[in-house]
């Protein structure tokens, strides 16, 4: 009984470190914060998109922006991300997130939306301050 009981509260430890270290922000982002983040070079958009942004870690997902999709940090440095996600429609990606400053980030992302593969490198910029929920 001693041994089964050991093995069910090692398992929930693990599984309790696992939703923990899930849960954090990815240290590259850090130093960022919310707020109106402008991004440039988005696929089909002339001018840069102004955005209210609470979690920076969501600009992984931006081109399923709006779905309920989970991510998982593959890799996390000072200053570089790696984000992995998943989306319950079928889409998916992976972006590499590099701080280059508080304010400014470079996001390489890449897999596929609505059957359709996608490729792209955008810069993303704080410009202000918003009301984020």
């Amino acid at each position: 009984m001693g041994r089964v009981r050991l093995i069910t509260l090692s398992g929930a430890a693990v599984a309790a470190v696992l939703l923990l270290s899930a849960a954090q922000r990815p240290r590259a982002l850090a130093p960022t914060s919310p707020g109106l983040w402008e991004l440039s070079g988005l696929p089909n958009k002339a001018a840069p998109l102004r955005q209210c942004i609470a979690d920076t870690a969501l600009l992984a997902r931006i081109e399923h922006r709006g779905e309920n999709c989970t991510q998982t940090v593959i890799s996390d440095t000072a200053s570089t991300t790696v984000i992995e996600y998943k989306c319950p429609q079928g889409g998916f990606g992976q972006s590499k997130m590099t701080l280059l400053t508080p304010r400014s980030l470079r996001i390489e992302t890449q897999g596929i939306s609505a059957g359709f593969p996608f490729n792209y490198v955008i810069q993303a910029r704080r410009v202000a301050n918003c009301d984020v929920h």
